[in-house]
């Protein structure tokens, strides 16, 4: 298969490493994707180990400068007479620090690309002249940070609440052509992760937290899967928590 002047898209944005990663890898087989991420080579790595590669695009974009998002989408889009169908927004970005030093660029870059990109993607792709009104189902891939509070990321868990708002938002505004939802994750074994997960404190108490351990990528993206599937073709404005049982669990330890 290569790629189709007939076949919409779906967009994975964040697809270059953990869990966008294993959502391109795991949706692959089944859709066109459109790869997003800041590095083109990242991208095209993992575009070869997608099934089919050459039925698959790459879209190098850098989030943090938002003002560029809808322009740069919509250059993007003049190549693809199919249109996007799917938008699975899974690029973040954590800072970690106590909100006393949360400047102003720490909090913008946490808005543009865990809230800010989302918005103008799907605004972008609401635009007839732009999508040709292809768009059946928006993805918002948030955290059990939005529902809740954690010393240390005000930025993450504010960017994110942000993230759930718009999702409420559009499925109401949207329905019942679009289908609009969030997937909420707990702890997931990610390189994002990579510095928790190395300090032995730390990974003591998530041990204890998460009543099925923690997480992989492909757990999330099973839940991607089912979501963007007919099976969920009565599913709009949900957060579907995907976290081992963590925001459950209130036992003492």
């Amino acid at each position: 298969m290569s790629v189709s002047e007939d076949r919409p898209f779906t967009l994975v944005s964040g697809a270059s490493s953990g869990i966008g990663r294993a959502i391109a890898l795991r949706l692959s087989p089944r859709r066109a994707l459109i790869l997003h991420g800041r590095d083109a080579a990242r991208l095209e790595a993992v575009r070869k180990d997608c099934a089919d590669p050459p039925a698959h695009l790459i879209w190098p974009c850098d989030f943090r400068n938002a003002s560029q998002v809808a322009s740069a989408l919509t250059d993007f889009m003049g190549g693809i007479p199919a249109g996007i169908e799917g938008l699975v927004h899974c690029a973040g970005i954590v800072h970690v620090l106590p909100a006393r030093s949360a400047g102003l660029e720490a909090v913008m870059e946490s808005l543009n690309v865990n809230y800010v990109a989302a918005q103008q993607i799907a605004a972008t792709l609401l635009k007839k002249r732009v999508n040709r009104a292809r768009l059946r189902n928006v993805l918002f891939i948030s955290s059990i940070f939005s529902r809740a509070g954690a010393r240390g990321h005000s930025l993450y868990c504010a960017s994110k609440a942000a993230l759930d708002g718009l999702m409420r938002a559009l499925a109401v505004e949207l329905a019942p052509e679009v289908r609009v939802n969030s997937i909420l994750p707990g702890a997931i074994r990610t390189p994002m992760a990579e510095t928790a997960m190395a300090d032995p404190e730390i990974m003591a108490r998530w041990q204890q937290d998460y009543p099925l351990g923690l997480g992989q990528g492909g757990d999330i993206a099973s839940a991607v899967e089912f979501l963007l599937s007919d099976n969920a073709r009565w599913i709009t404005g949900q957060q579907l928590v995907v976290d081992g049982g963590r925001s459950v669990n209130l036992s003492l330890k």
